[in-house]
């Protein structure tokens, strides 16, 4: 399973945020802003303050697709 965060960028696209919009409003590193770029697992603690800082669940800010091999 790999994670993806299409979502989260489209919901920023929507509100007119920046990548550092978001790490300034929920308080996380830029490391953790580079990992959700790359569609890297990142904590629940971190899923949980991008989820409170936008007033959103977690499904809708990521997803979960199986990797073809």
């Amino acid at each position: 399973m790999a994670a993806n965060y299409n979502k989260l960028w489209k919901i920023l696209i929507d509100r007119k945020l920046k990548r550092t919009d978001l790490r300034d409003l929920a308080g996380i590193s830029t490391t953790t802003v580079a990992k959700l770029g790359k569609d890297e697992y990142v904590s629940m603690e971190c899923m949980n303050r991008i989820c409170t800082a936008l007033k959103c669940d977690i499904g809708d800010i990521m997803s979960f697709s199986r990797e073809e091999q």
